[in-house]
């Protein structure tokens, strides 16, 4: 089978694990199988597969296992799902009996670890109908290459909230959350050594805590009953109180400013040209906006029409010659011409659209947010390329950047784990064989520089990821959160923090 459309990182390594414990655990020869997803679900597999990659795995349909649907006895169903009494419930009432079994058997596959009381409630409904039933451990959202959220928006309200009686909910989203995160390292193959921002909250001392006990407790004893011992990579939980500028500055980056400007919703784009409405997704498949998407506005609206003025000439150049084979390269490229001009067009829509919305108000208020004020003693980035209207770093950048260095102080970053002997700075292990500087290319090598943020990552933060990646080769750097945040975004998660929580709204299921 070919590989799916996505190859980039995080997203593919998702996909391929999902495609070896689910798809291929569960296939036989000639046998279609119709699937059903919860809301988690269907975007953890739209974040990381198409509609022809589920094709090619046999699948005919993909439904909402909420909705009410007509039964298909003569087909197995494959059960994707989170471990929640909401989704188990629509699952066993697929099932209610043999005589209304809406589908002729099931196989159930659970992002993560399924409570014993509703294992056991499956176990005495309907076990006869069940093919399999795994924990296939992917309870988070690959959103790009190297970023990934647990999707729990609502956990900046339980982490913050003055309200002490949202005590018992915290402890839940915690526990939780550290089961998720767990998810992640396992989908790396990780087992990192865990370090924590001490201050100023405790949230990320406790979540840390959360998640070493989780780790050990899942590493103790593999598929091939062996223990996994550390790995040489680190996770490191801050809060996000560590640095609320950056979640309020308005970015002047591509991406960052259009999801912050514009009504993007689900990575949707809606535009106007030739006086239709159109559509696009912005998406990783595009090398266009993979490409542009961290550049400064300025470098885009410049870039875009000079690309659109090359196609162009290429174009021309290949029509001006009249031999046969000349015309039948054309005949091959006019699709490749066309996808290229139409991506470029959508983009140049949606570079102008952001600056209409900068021009009449953003840029003052830009203007009043980058004066340099005093600012506690940072690293100088005055050689980088900035603009004027783009000057702030946000902090994350400079703890990246002293993780993998090696620079961060032990007592303001402390382990809460065994730490990997090639990240303890001291080289202790091997110190007689080598000098240190092996120590530092031996830990770099093909390690991985895992981030979460407990209240939200910025597309600023982001990109940081991804610029001090680039510039560190040797050590990944990937970045997530429990969701991602707008300036807005931001505002309207604090609006609500004094509220009551049976007057807040949340996404996932209690």
């Amino acid at each position: 089978m070919a590989p799916p459309a996505t190859e980039r990182g995080l997203k593919s390594v998702v996909w391929q694990k999902i495609k070896a414990t689910v798809f291929d655990d569960c296939k036989k020869e000639g046998e279609w199988k119709i699937m059903l997803l919860d809301e988690f679900t269907t975007k953890l597999l739209a974040s990381c597969c198409k509609m022809t990659d589920l094709l090619a795995e046999g699948i005919t349909v993909v439904e909402n296992i909420y909705k009410n649907r007509e039964p298909v006895r003569q087909m197995k169903a494959l059960y994707f799902i989170s471990p929640t009494s909401k989704s188990v419930d629509c699952f066993l009432r697929d099932f209610a009996s043999k005589s209304e079994n809406k589908y002729k058997a099931a196989y159930i596959y659970f992002t993560d670890f399924c409570p014993d009381s509703l294992f056991n409630k499956i176990k005495a409904s309907c076990s006869k109908s069940i093919r399999r039933c795994k924990e296939i451990n992917i309870s988070f959202i690959p959103l790009e290459s190297q970023v990934y959220t647990l999707d729990v928006p609502d956990a900046f309200y339980y982490c913050y909230s003055p309200d002490p009686s949202n005590a018992n909910g915290k402890d839940a989203i915690m526990e939780a959350m550290a089961e998720q995160i767990v998810t992640v390292c396992a989908t790396l193959d990780e087992n990192p050594g865990v370090r924590y921002k001490s201050k100023p909250l405790d949230n990320a001392s406790k979540l840390a805590q959360l998640v070493e006990k989780k780790l050990e407790n899942y590493y103790k004893i593999d598929e091939k009953s062996q223990i996994k011992g550390k790995t040489h990579s680190q996770l490191i939980i801050i809060d996000r109180g560590f640095d609320p500028v950056s979640t309020v500055l308005h970015e002047l980056t591509f991406q960052a400013m259009a999801y912050d400007l514009l009504p993007i919703e689900n990575d949707t784009y809606k535009y106007k040209t030739d006086g239709k409405e159109k559509e696009a997704i912005l998406e990783e498949d595009d090398d266009l906006w993979v490409r542009i998407r961290h550049r400064h506005i300025a470098v885009v609206l410049e870039e875009i029409p000079k690309l659109m003025k090359e196609i162009s000439s290429t174009k021309k150049a290949t029509e001006g010659k009249t031999s046969l084979s000349a015309l039948a390269q054309l005949m091959k490229k006019m699709p490749h011409f066309r996808k290229q001009i139409t991506k470029q067009v959508v983009h140049l829509n949606l570079a102008e659209d952001c600056m209409n919305k900068f021009k009449p108000n953003i840029e003052k208020l830009c203007k009043s947010e980058q004066s340099q004020q005093s600012k506690p003693l940072r690293k100088d980035r005055s050689t980088e390329e900035t603009f004027q209207l783009s000057r702030w770093t946000p902090f994350i950048k400079d703890i990246l950047e002293d993780a993998i260095d090696n620079r961060l102080d032990s007592k303001e970053w402390p382990y809460c784990s065994q730490c990997p002997a090639v990240w303890n700075g001291s080289g202790a292990v091997s110190a007689r064989q080598k000098p240190r500087t092996n120590y530092l290319e031996d830990r770099k090598n093909g390690s991985k520089l895992i981030i979460f943020v407990i209240g939200g990552i910025t597309y600023s933060e982001m990109r940081c990821a991804y610029e001090v990646s680039q510039a560190h080769k040797s050590c990944e750097v990937i970045i997530g959160s429990t969701h991602i945040l707008t300036p807005r975004k931001l505002l309207d998660d604090i609006k609500m923090l004094n509220k009551p929580k049976d007057k807040v709204s949340f996404t996932k299921d209690e």
